[in-house]
C-alpha cells in the first residue's frame, strides 16, 4: 500500500485528491494549517468524508515549520503532492512577503523534508498565472515564463525553479503541473463562480473587472484530480505539464453560463481591470495527454451544474 502525503489537504483541490487516493487504496498523510484565509471551519468540513478513514492521517501544521514536516514525511511516506500554497494573484499584491514566505520558503521545506526522508516522487502545485500575458496561445509547457505579473505567479515560478534544482542535484523524481482555473464543489469561497454564485442566488450585483472579454481556461476539479494521480503515478525525472480543459470562456460566456445553471439574472456592477489580472488563460494539454494520459472531459455547462447543486 503506497503513503502519499498531500499538504493543504483540507483546501479544495486537496479535499478532492485525498479522497481519490483513499477510494483507490492508498493511505494518506495529510497536511493542513487551517490558517484564516478563508473560514477553517470551511476546511474543516472538506475533510468530512476523510477523517474517519482507517487510512487517513491528519496533522494540523504549517509547511514553514521545518521539524514538523521533517516528522511527517520521516514515516513510511512514498510520495508527496504539495498543493499548500498562500492562494490568490489580488491579495499577493497586497501581501507579497507573506506570499513568498509561504508558497517559496514552504516549498523549500518540503522539499527538504522529502530528501531528507529518502521520498522519490514529489508533485508540486503550480499555476497557469506562471505564463503571465503571453501572446501566443495555448500555452505550452515550453513557452518562456519569464514575465509574472503577480507575487503569486512569481512565487509559483520560484517553486517550478527549486523543484528543478532538487531533482538535478538529488536525483528525485518531481513533476510540477500548472492547474488552470479549476472549479467545482467545495471551491474556496473567494474566487469568481463561487463568489457570483452566492451573490446572484441573494439578489446582489457581482463585481466585473474589465469589460467581460478577459477569458479563462475553467477545469473541472475532477478532471484535475485525475490528472494529480495520472502525474504521482508516472512521477519520473523532472517534468511540467499544464492541467486545464483547453476550451477558455470569457468572463461574459462565463455570467451567462451561470445565469442559465442558476435561473438567475445577474446584476452587474463593472468595475476597472485590476492590476496583476492576465487577460486569458489558454492550456496546450498535448503532452499531458500524450505522456500522462490525460483526458478532461467535464464540460463548462455540466461542471456549473455539478457545482450549483453542491451550493444547494
Amino acid at each position: 500500500m503506497t503513503t502519499v502525503a498531500v499538504t493543504g489537504a483540507a483546501g479544495f483541490i486537496g479535499s478532492h485528491l485525498c479522497e481519490a487516493l483513499l477510494a483507490r487504496g492508498d493511505r494518506v498523510v495529510g497536511i493542513d494549517c487551517f490558517d484564516d484565509f478563508y473560514d477553517p471551519a470551511i476546511k474543516r468540513a472538506n475533510l468530512a468524508n476523510c477523517t474517519p478513514h482507517e487510512d487517513f492521517r491528519l496533522i494540523e501544521a504549517d509547511i514553514r515549520d521545518r521539524d514538523a514536516m521533517n516528522a511527517a514525511l520521516a514515516d513510511g511516506v512514498d510520495a508527496v503532492v504539495h498543493l499548500a500554497a498562500r492562494a490568490g494573484v489580488r491579495p499577493s499584491i497586497e501581501q507579497p512577503v507573506l506570499y513568498t514566505d509561504v508558497n517559496v520558503n514552504g516549498t523549500v521545506v518540503m522539499l527538504e523534508a522529502a530528501r531528507q526522508a529518502g521520498i522519490q516522487r514529489f508533485v508540486f502545485a503550480s499555476s497557469s498565472s506562471v505564463y503571465g500575458n503571453n501572446p501566443k496561445v495555448p500555452f505550452a509547457e515550453t513557452d518562456r515564463v519569464d514575465d509574472p505579473i503577480s507575487p503569486y505567479a512569481a512565487t509559483k515560478k520560484a517553486g517550478e525553479l527549486l523543484c528543478h534544482t532538487y531533482a538535478h542535484l538529488f536525483a528525485m523524481n518531481i513533476t510540477c503541473l500548472r492547474f488552470f482555473t479549476v472549479y467545482g464543489p467545495r471551491q474556496r469561497p473567494d474566487l469568481a463562480i463561487h463568489k457570483f454564485a452566492r451573490l446572484m442566488r441573494a439578489g446582489q450585483p457581482i463585481p466585473v473587472f474589465g469589460d467581460g472579454s478577459t477569458s479563462r481556461d475553467y477545469t473541472y476539479v475532477a478532471d484535475t484530480v485525475d490528472g494529480v494521480l495520472r502525474a504521482l503515478d508516472r512521477c519520473s525525472r523532472y517534468h511540467i505539464y499544464n492541467l486545464g480543459e483547453s476550451e477558455p470562456v470569457t468572463l461574459s460566456d462565463l455570467i451567462a453560463a451561470l445565469e442559465t445553471a442558476l435561473d438567475k439574472k445577474a446584476v452587474i456592477d463593472r468595475r476597472p481591470m485590476q492590476p496583476g489580472d492576465v487577460t486569458r488563460t489558454f492550456a496546450d494539454t498535448a503532452l499531458a495527454r500524450r505522456e500522462l494520459g490525460y483526458n478532461p472531459g467535464t464540460g463548462l455547462a455540466d461542471g456549473l451544474q455539478r457545482f450549483t447543486a453542491w451550493l444547494d
